[in-house]
């Protein structure tokens, strides 16, 4: 893979979903977070949008899945096996034009969740799309990387140097890694991710390029917001690095039902073509000022606020079930 992964706001051939499949995963929280993908799949598959590739991992939630998007244009549901919807980290990072695509070891983001299927994800979206596979041995989840389509890279010390997923690995030994995998030319490092995210720190649930040397990032919203000294510390290592910052304000305090904060926020958007899904938690006022900061640099695509309360009880977002084919 020669040139560089195109940034997400690259126009699109396809776009993968993952539909929330197992009973015993999702339990009270699976028609709920069903409903919040459909209508995520429905938004992304608008017109002049995204040729939607919603994957079910399992045989009992297919019937529902075809009966829910039949005759809906631009959906296609295709049968396959994963241990969750997660199809940022166990699928293939695909290059420019999608004519070959990046494929990792995958270890259940540090051996947390390992799940049957979830290490075989990549080849069948590979195999579906057509798309060769370049295989590369050591562990790697996409959602611990945001790419801004000239070979810059950002991603967190506290998850691609964590020992549980690659032994030994510094800041050279993981840039070295990236570089030979997917052309970085640069890597960006920074620190900690959101509190009690079980991926250790992904980057696309704290920054994310959203132009040309241009990174949102999170500003507290709210008194108790359990993120903030890390919401600035990020903005710091980013103007660091000569980037330009866009605070965009975050969810705030989101709570489990233990009363423990969870890693509820906006950054896991989902940049399509046409539009910018944001996942919403709840409060409206937050909603609103995250879609403003975002329609300020795509006021040529439509930013949609959907909620993703259902889904974050699973751990992620949008961004966290989706994987992108570049045209």
């Amino acid at each position: 893979m020669t040139a560089f992964i195109p940034a997400e706001w690259a126009p699109h051939r396809a776009m993968w979903v993952g539909w929330p499949s197992h009973a015993d995963l999702w339990q009270d929280d699976l028609e709920a977070a069903q409903a919040e993908v459909e209508a995520l799949v429905r938004a992304l598959a608008g017109p002049g949008r995204e040729q939607v590739r919603l994957l079910v991992g399992h045989d009992d939630a297919l019937a529902d899945a075809r009966a829910r998007f039949d005759g809906v244009a631009g959906v296609q549901v295709v049968a396959g096996r994963f241990g969750d919807i997660w199809l940022r980290d166990t699928g293939p990072i695909f290059g420019a034009g999608s004519a070959r695509a990046a494929a990792f070891r995958f270890n259940g983001w540090g051996g947390k969740y390992e799940l049957e299927h979830d290490d075989t994800v990549a080849d069948q979206i590979g195999g579906h799309a057509g798309v060769p596979l370049d295989r590369h041995d050591f562990i790697l989840e996409g959602g611990a990387l945001d790419h801004d389509g000239a070979g810059t890279i950002l991603t967190t010390r506290q998850c691609l140097l964590n020992p549980n997923r690659n032994t030994g690995w510094t800041e050279a030994v993981a840039q070295e890694a990236l570089t030979s995998s997917l052309n970085a030319a640069r890597v960006v490092w920074l620190g900690d991710g959101l509190l009690n995210d079980h991926t250790d720190g992904h980057v696309d649930n704290l920054a994310r390029f959203v132009a040309p040397g241009v990174v949102a990032c999170p500003i507290a919203y709210g008194p108790k917001d359990p993120n903030a000294e890390v919401y600035d510390a990020t903005a710091a290592a980013l103007s660091a690095a000569g980037l330009r910052t866009l605070r965009i304000p975050s969810p705030g305090l989101v709570s489990d039902e233990d009363e423990r904060p969870i890693p509820a926020s906006h950054m896991n958007f989902l940049i399509a073509n046409g539009a910018v899904i944001v996942p919403t938690y709840g409060d409206e006022t937050a909603a609103r000022l995250a879609c403003e900061a975002l329609a300020a640099v795509y006021p040529d695509r439509q930013i949609i606020p959907l909620p993703s309360t259902a889904i974050l009880t699973g751990g992620g977002s949008f961004h966290c079930i989706s994987q992108q084919e570049p045209a």
